[in-house]
């Protein structure tokens, strides 16, 4: 595969989802597949879900052209799991899951990631390098896939959100699994990454479609499992290799600064009021922006921006290592979170 391939299959994969975005929102339309607005729904009208299902189509289609019948072979776990996620998706787009149903479903695909893709956290790296035992190798990756996965999910809340941080996550994640020589995987991500700049053009304010769980879930996943390949990878590269990261972890968290974040942000304001961490309600990321006053489209801009901002942090920090940087990343956090506190005007 030569280097002119990085860029021709991933436009490969734009180009087809530009082109079928329209027949999918045409198709949903008659069949009155809509997303309805409900009260911890922002939009306020009827809009088709599962972009995921062309997000789906168009990376695959570019990547059977793209990819070698061997790394198919060699990578069948990784597909298998991508397709069962993108079917529970499906399942919760077209007829809704309880949360606790979509949660207890994850795990099949997220077993078959864990076991036999071997998507695994084999120590806690910089910070001790000593290997853990399989059964909590096992755990602990089975739990950061969920929580990474889940996470992703939970910013699809207004128009372009997932597809901008996705797109940004994606292209950090693929550049640089391509920078290491593992073009392949850099391949895969760069595809999804075309698919999802395909999908931005539909879904930003206002949007003619959203994403649904069948592309949250289904990114989500994918993502998570490029956060632990490359904290496995970057930690065996020397010292002195142009992509190395000393703070393997700390790295990672920049990357999906945004999902993370957000995630655990929204956590701990539920336990606080002593809801479960289940409770929908408005205290995303997003609803912050959006109560200083923002449209869907600058609150977009700014988080993707701060996002972006994280992964320039990491690369200018990339001689640091975990106990540096993960302190600054923390206090960073800490400090948005004051400022989006002091800005918001008005309730969402």
């Amino acid at each position: 595969m030569n280097d002119l391939s990085h860029l021709v299959f991933p436009a490969i994969s734009f180009v087809i989802c530009v082109l079928l975005f329209p027949l999918v929102i045409k198709i949903f339309k008659n069949l009155n597949w809509f997303d309805a607005p409900g009260t911890h729904k922002i939009h306020a009208a009827s809009v088709p879900s599962m972009g995921g299902v062309a997000i789906m189509i168009g990376a695959i289609l570019a990547l059977l052209m793209g990819l070698p019948l061997q790394q198919w072979i060699e990578r069948k776990y990784f597909f298998i799991s991508l397709a069962l996620m993108f079917l529970i998706g499906l399942r919760d787009d077209v007829l809704a899951l309880t949360p606790r149903q979509k949660l207890m479903s994850q795990f099949l695909p997220v077993l078959i990631t864990v076991f036999l893709d071997k998507a695994l956290l084999n120590s806690f790296y910089e910070w001790n390098s000593e290997p853990l035992p399989p059964y909590l190798s096992y755990l602990v990756s089975f739990v950061v896939i969920i929580i990474v996965s889940n996470a992703y999910n939970l910013i699809d809340g207004i128009d372009g959100l997932a597809g901008a941080i996705g797109l940004i996550v994606l292209l950090s994640f693929g550049i640089w699994f391509i920078m290491t020589g593992d073009r392949y995987t850099g391949l895969v991500a760069l595809c999804f990454a075309g698919a999802l700049l395909a999908f931005l053009v539909f879904n930003w304010q206002p949007s003619s479609i959203f994403m649904g769980d069948t592309g949250a879930l289904t990114i989500g996943l994918l993502l998570s499992i490029f956060a632990i390949r490359f904290i496995n990878v970057n930690s065996s590269l020397p010292p002195d290799h142009a992509a190395k990261f000393t703070a393997s972890i700390s790295t990672s968290f920049c990357i999906l600064i945004v999902p993370l974040f957000d995630t655990f942000r929204v956590i701990l304001i539920r336990l606080r009021k002593f809801q479960s961490p289940f409770h929908a309600d408005r205290n995303h990321i997003h609803h912050g922006f959006l109560a200083a006053g923002m449209s869907h489209a600058q609150a977009v801009v700014w988080i993707a921006l701060m996002n972006a901002g994280f992964v320039g942090l990491a690369i200018m920090m990339r001689k640091q290592p975990d106990w540096v940087l993960l302190p600054v990343i923390v206090i960073a956090c800490l400090l948005i979170n004051f400022v989006l506190h002091r800005i918001q005007k008005k309730p969402v």
